[in-house]
């Protein structure tokens, strides 16, 4: 029997749930893991790298990585490496037996607000490494070395034994805008034009609409490639507005997806974030056939315990053409959080059946 080959679409905490979640099946329905990972982060560590070094913001790929990486000792070691963040050192001022302050400093945190003092690396008096993650700088370093961020993501997989494989959706960073309503809250009406992932991921308003700049980046051809070979497509868990979405409105995935033979799942969300608060359940799936029309789904995943009545979302669904499925995938503590394991155990079925 064959591989399942399955590709995941998003970016940050949400995709690297998915990828772990994969991770706990993959040995019980052996699958060909592909993640493809936004390049739209202008925030924390990955937006000062971006700003002063170009390229592509390594931030949401390191995490995919790490989230794939192999179960050796060896490769948890280094993917405990990738993910040590450099702590903030007054200048001059010697300093011995650092440890990581944990995941609090990560870069999902930092663009939406919730930054560690001293990690910008722009306060006096501190040193440029504040606030950076190994894995970016590894990453930064690959890219700059090898000249292509797609041989350096093999390379950085290789030093992790990463179980699948991490593409950008684009060889070229993009930009983010979105019309927000309400992004002043003295204007509560007026719609203006939010700019940076950064800032339309922390907006109070209401996004209304969302664009990249430019407008059409030329999609990674190795994405595309794994797109059409693909069985399954799977959309979410994830920031929508700039995690999600944003592969949607690049016109060569875009067509990739709409032609691909693969089934399609959407996994939702466990509660709303800044930038979707006032969009219901259903409206986050109303918003992947506004922005790609031609989109079909088959599956749409999520915890019974969020839908509520789950009427008007199975009838987004069928909007989209798909069944509603409901399993227990949040973590126990009552945080809005996705178990890997359980979400795992849910996708077996679904990711194993027949077509």
């Amino acid at each position: 029997m064959t591989a399942r080959r399955v590709v995941a679409f998003g970016g940050g905490h949400g995709l690297s749930a998915s990828l772990r979640a994969l991770r706990h099946c993959a040995p019980e329905l052996d699958l060909d893991i592909t993640a493809v990972v936004t390049v739209g982060d202008d925030g924390g560590s990955s937006g000062r790298l971006r700003a002063e070094r170009g390229g592509l913001p390594p931030g949401d790929l390191r995490q995919a990585l790490v989230a794939l990486a192999g179960d050796h000792p060896a490769t948890r070691r280094s993917a405990g490496l990738f993910q040590h963040r450099f702590a903030a050192v007054s200048v001059g001022v010697p300093r011995s037996g650092a440890t990581d302050p944990g995941p609090a400093t990560t870069d999902d945190l930092d663009r939406r607000g919730a930054r560690p003092q001293g990690t910008d690396g722009a306060s006096a008096g501190t040193d440029g490494l504040a606030g950076h993650a190994v894995g970016n700088l590894v990453l930064c370093g690959l890219m700059e070395l090898l000249g292509d961020p797609v041989a350096a993501l093999e390379h950085a997989g290789a030093m992790l034994g990463t179980v699948g494989r991490v593409l950008p959706m684009s060889r070229q960073p993009v930009g983010i805008e979105a019309r927000v309503r309400g992004a002043d809250p003295a204007a509560p009406d007026e719609v203006r034009t939010v700019r940076g992932q950064h800032q339309v991921a922390v907006t109070t308003g209401r996004v209304e609409s969302l664009r990249l700049t430019p407008a059409a980046p030329p999609a990674c051809a190795e994405a595309v490639a794994a797109i059409r070979a693909a069985d399954w497509l799977i959309f979410g868990p994830g920031s929508w507005y700039t995690s999600v979405l944003p592969h949607l409105l690049v016109p060569q995935l875009a067509d990739a997806i709409v032609s691909s033979s693969a089934r399609r799942l959407v996994t939702l969300n466990l509660a709303a974030e800044k930038e979707t608060l006032g969009l219901s359940v259903a409206d986050h799936l109303a918003a992947l056939r506004w922005y790609l029309p031609e989109l079909k789904v088959d599956l749409v995943l999520t915890d019974a315990k969020v839908v509520g009545d789950p009427e008007p979302v199975e009838r987004a669904a069928e909007s989209l053409g798909a069944r509603l499925v409901l399993a227990p995938v949040a973590v126990t503590d009552g945080t809005p959080r996705h178990d890997p394991a359980a979400l795992g155990a849910a996708l077996v079925p679904v990711l194993g059946a027949d077509r």
